[in-house]
């Protein structure tokens, strides 16, 4: 948040990925902006209408979906904020170790690491736009790999995302073919920085993935 009680971009040292072009990271990163800026719009607007604490009836229409299309914003702004925070500069190591938080919930929750991202690339494979998105349940410590259509459609109340992967077109299209988003998503693997993820696992409850 700003000082002004508006959202500030974020600035990303992101550079030199294993098949990501830095190219398409400035195109991605202008794009974040602009889920920013149409965030912070859409509160001003909002916050004019309930000023007086309540919203007149010929009025209420235009209300309804500038609130509709903030979750939209909002969560276009968030989502590629942990997208790009679970990506290293230079490139990542390929899988976690054996020692990883992220990798001994995931044998955990699918019976092995394999297994999990067997299934977080088939998610990230499906036809249309949107997130492949591993959530951890806080209740009890397991991972699930979910689909987000859009930014705001289909994220699982009360989850805490691990690890969040762009598939709209725009996350490769520069580098790759529509048709050849798998090799988008090999790179993403190639690139992930598997400490930002492990500082994610377990954050809300680290006691519960015991053995």
């Amino acid at each position: 948040m700003g000082s002004d009680n508006t959202y500030k971009a974020r600035e990303f040292n992101l550079g030199n990925l294993k098949g990501i072009s830095d190219k398409t990271l400035e195109m991605h990163f202008k794009l974040y902006e602009g889920y920013v800026k149409e965030t912070n719009k859409l509160n001003e607007k909002i916050a004019e209408f309930v000023k007086d604490a309540k919203v007149d009836q010929e009025e209420f229409a235009e209300y309804s979906e500038l609130t509709r299309r903030l979750g939209f914003e909002y969560n276009g702004m968030v989502l590629h904020e942990y997208y790009f925070d679970n990506l290293m500069t230079g490139g990542g190591t390929g899988d976690p170790n054996d020692n990883s938080a992220f990798r001994k919930a995931a044998e955990k929750s699918f019976g092995s690491y394999e297994i999990w991202k067997a299934e977080f690339i088939g998610i990230g494979k499906m036809r249309g736009v949107g997130w492949a998105i591993c959530y951890e349940n806080p209740s009890n410590g397991l991972l699930s790999n979910h689909w987000i259509t859009l930014h705001e459609t289909g994220n699982i109340a009360g989850f805490a995302p691990v690890l969040v992967m762009d598939v709209w077109e725009h996350a490769y299209l520069l580098d790759y073919k529509p048709a050849d988003r798998p090799k988008y998503i090999e790179a993403f693997f190639s690139n992930i920085d598997w400490t930002a993820v492990d500082k994610r696992t377990h954050k809300l409850a680290p006691h519960s993935i015991a053995a």
